[in-house]
């Protein structure tokens, strides 16, 4: 990524990593995801998505499921192989942050 990504927009990427999604469906799939705990606006989620095709992360998808079921002006996005090195690189270093944190949380001696 081009800068440093936000959380949201690591969520996204997990989000396009199972399955190409419209916008909508991206909102559902992280709210899911988070248990409830992460709500993208529309806004934000729009802000995010021009910045992920921006940064080659995702791309417009060339098909669409059951375009006989959906709404034609829905526009469908995918993650790229970029996307999919970018989520798991973030993810190490996420991981990494947590260990470096987490003994922070524990009780102290007295």
């Amino acid at each position: 990524m081009a800068t440093t990504p936000n959380h949201n927009a690591l969520l996204i990427l997990a989000s396009l990593s199972d399955a190409d999604r419209h916008g909508y469906a991206i909102k559902k799939d992280v709210a899911e995801r988070t248990g409830g705990e992460v709500r993208l606006g529309s806004t934000t989620l729009y802000r995010l998505l021009g910045q992920l095709l921006d940064d080659g992360l995702i791309e417009e998808a060339r098909t669409r499921p059951a375009p006989q079921l959906d709404d034609e002006r829905r526009r469908y996005f995918h993650i790229t192989a970029a996307g999919r090195r970018a989520l798991a690189s973030e993810l190490r270093i996420l991981e990494r942050v947590l260990l470096a944190v987490r003994p922070a949380l524990a009780p102290r001696a007295r």
